[in-house]
Order: C-alpha cells, then sequence, then structure tokens
C-alpha cells in the first residue's frame, strides 16, 4: 500500500516505514507529524483519488532529523562588462519516518 501525500507544496510517494526528505517542517527531531492532504491513495484491492484529498486519510510519521544540504554556487556574469556576483545557498531539510497510513479500511 502507497499514498501521494501533498507536503508544503509538493507532492511524495509515501508507504509504511518510508523516509523521504521534505523541507524544513520546523518540528523537533522525535516529534510526531500529520499530514492530511493525501491526494491518492492505492491498496492491493483498489484506489482511491481525492477531489482534491481523500477524506478520513492520514499519514503519521516521526521527524528523524534536520539538516541542511550541501552548498549550491549561484554565478552570475555580463561579458565584457566586469559585472560578476557569486550567492551561495544551503536548503534546509527534514527526514521523516512513515510510522502508517490511518483511515484506510
Amino acid at each position: 500500500m502507497y499514498a501521494l501525500v501533498e507536503i508544503k507544496g509538493r507532492q511524495y510517494k509515501v508507504a509504511q516505514d518510508s523516509v523521504i526528505k521534505v523541507d524544513l517542517l520546523g518540528s523537533e527531531e522525535g516529534a510526531d507529524v500529520e499530514f492530511s492532504k493525501v491526494l491518492m491513495v492505492r491498496t492491493e484491492k483498489d484506489i482511491t483519488l481525492g477531489k482534491p484529498y481523500v477524506e478520513g486519510v492520514a499519514i503519521k510519521a516521526t521527524v528523524e532529523s534536520n539538516g541542511r544540504d550541501p552548498k549550491i554556487i549561484v554565478y552570475k556574469n555580463k561579458r565584457r562588462k566586469n559585472y560578476r556576483r557569486t550567492k551561495g545557498h544551503r536548503q534546509h531539510y527534514s527526514l521523516v519516518r512513515v510510522k502508517e497510513i490511518a483511515g484506510v479500511a
């Protein structure tokens, strides 16, 4: 069984005991979180599609860790004008372990 869930504007395919990397949730490590914006649920027997979300279904998960991605360098250049700009960025993320897909019959 798996589900498609929307977390902070992005869609993820999740199954029980899977670990997903999402944008920073703002929760501490070890905190329990619940995602209710489930778009689709696939069981062994059938598929349930939401319009836009499946009612009564939620994803229960635990925040395993919070971290930052490696630095990405953004470089801007305009030729022949001596114009150069360098900028760095590190994206914050949370690793989330899915405990269960609740509300599925």
